[in-house]
């Protein structure tokens, strides 16, 4: 294992542990208060505090699917779940919300018949007050820190259960006042003020619901697989930067849980090689990482016409496309219409007839492709197929073949020599594979020499030297600038 991956994989222990633990704590301390507000409400009779402590055992509640859920979700992917198992924490969120809305609903009920029963009748005492205050801080504490591993770890159970804390500080400051309220008519024998609790349980069941419901629209979004439209947008822009693209074409982004999945299909010139198209990849994927860190990104590539391409690129990506290789592409203007010549390498193998049919096809592909064409014309070469094992003369022991060497080398230093632009020749190396003979060399030319001269002193260094040495069947000529030249 790398030390890359190895820090990737500590990363990730590290991470669930991190989780687990907070969801555990956050756990305990629902467990804590929920048992406190329940006992105050009961000896208190507070509406307000029993739907305060129901409100408190929906967050037990959530705690332990939150608790459960991130044990879960940090499972690897398996055969049934190739995306993992983060949607968990997006479906414990979900629950979290059916049960709050519950809650709600049973608080609202109670509170109704509670007022058209003529109000409460509250047990006033400082021990419901200790509780509620208490619940306050513990709160606070444990919405903040939920909310500081939730962005963490971009961790959708945590958050939830963040929200759900935040929204006690508030409920409980609801039934506090509801309770103070309440003392205050029975101090004074103000009768409308006994309606001040099953009021605050009121006002406190519909911030719940105000929070189930964002919650729930939330959650909902997220099972449901869509994503924030800024999300993509900055995934747009960050991905058109890189350069190369001539497109973006789709742009899919999908949340589970605290894993984000961005899936694109990008079109790249349809000259590109492999390697250059995979490099162009790793960049956009990089790019779309500093939008969404950790993303797990999938790119598609489609190969696109370029508004650049010459003639001569689209004539080669007709061949790419029938997988073949050409050399020599060529267009000439004859009586003003447009021909394009070309040599094209087909497996020594393939039989006349196939071959034939075969580059018929591909001239009326480029055809069409190309409409500016009036003619192709094609030259049919063999794609060698075996390796060949050949003796070097320079090396031989028989006197005929070293003869035979140090003439063909003679022939080429006086060939050479009738060219004023090469320098010299070295590096001459003669070869016997079967019945052939095959020489290749380096050939020195001027720095500053264009390459269509070059080709054209190469073509007719070859050509001279056949002449002289018809005996040999492959020429084979490296051009290189004097300046590299170390001999």
């Amino acid at each position: 294992m790398s030390s890359s991956t190895q820090i990737v994989v500590a990363d990730s222990v590290s991470s669930s542990a991190l989780k687990r633990r907070v969801a555990l704590s956050s756990l305990l301390a629902a467990t804590v208060m929920t048992t406190l507000k329940l006992a105050a409400g009961l000896l208190s009779g507070s509406l307000g505090v029993l739907s305060d402590a129901a409100h408190s055992a929906l967050d037990l509640a959530g705690s332990a699917i939150t608790f459960f859920s991130v044990r879960v979700s940090d499972k690897p992917a398996d055969e049934d779940h190739t995306y993992g198992h983060a949607k968990f924490e997006n479906l414990s969120s979900f629950v979290e919300a059916g049960l709050m809305a519950i809650s709600c609903a049973w608080i609202l009920w109670e509170a109704v018949q509670k007022i058209l029963s003529g109000g409460s009748r509250v047990q006033h005492s400082l021990w419901p007050v200790l509780v509620l205050l208490a619940s306050i801080c513990v709160d606070w504490w444990r919405s903040r820190a939920l909310r500081r591993a939730a962005t963490q770890l971009q961790s959708t159970a945590l958050a939830t259960d963040a929200f759900h804390f935040a929204s006690d500080i508030w409920s409980t400051l609801a039934v506090l006042v509801g309770l103070g309220l309440g003392w205050l008519g029975a101090r004074n024998h103000i009768e409308p003020l006994r309606f001040a609790d099953p009021l605050a349980a009121i006002l406190v069941s519909l911030m719940i619901l105000r929070f189930t419901w964002r919650l729930a629209l939330e959650t909902t979004a997220a099972l449901l697989d869509a994503a924030p439209a800024e999300i993509q947008s900055r995934i747009r822009a960050a991905v058109a930067s890189v350069p190369g693209l001539l497109a973006i074409e789709q742009v899919r982004v999908r949340r589970a849980g605290s894993a984000t999945f961005a899936d694109l299909t990008l079109a790249l010139p349809r000259s590109f090689t492999f390697e250059h198209s995979g490099e162009l990849v790793r960049a956009a994927t990089r790019a779309v990482q500093t939008v969404v860190p950790r993303a797990d990104v999938v790119i598609h590539t489609v190969p696109r016409e370029n508004p650049a391409e010459s003639i001569f690129d689209r004539v080669r990506a007709v061949a790419a496309r029938n997988n073949v290789g050409v050399h020599e592409v060529s267009i000439q203007s004859i009586a003003e219409k447009l021909r394009a010549e070309l040599h094209v390498e087909l497996k020594e193998t393939l039989p006349l007839a196939a071959a034939h049919s075969f580059v018929t096809e591909m001239e009326a592909e480029i055809l069409r492709e190309i409409p500016e064409l009036a003619a192709v014309l094609t030259h049919i070469e063999s794609e060698p197929a075996t390796i060949e094992e050949p003796v070097t003369l320079d090396n031989a022991t028989n006197a005929q073949e070293q003869s035979e060497a140090s003439r063909i080398e003679s022939a080429l230093q006086i060939t050479a020599s009738a060219f004023p632009e090469v320098l010299d020749v070295h590096e001459i190396l003669i070869e016997r594979s079967g019945d052939h003979l095959n020489l290749s060399f380096h050939c020195t030319l001027p720095d500053t020499l264009p390459m269509a001269r070059v080709h054209q002193v190469i073509t007719g260094l070859e050509d001279r030297f056949k002449l002289a040495c018809p005996e040999v069947y492959k020429v084979l000529i490296h051009p290189e600038p004097q300046t590299d030249n170390l001999r």
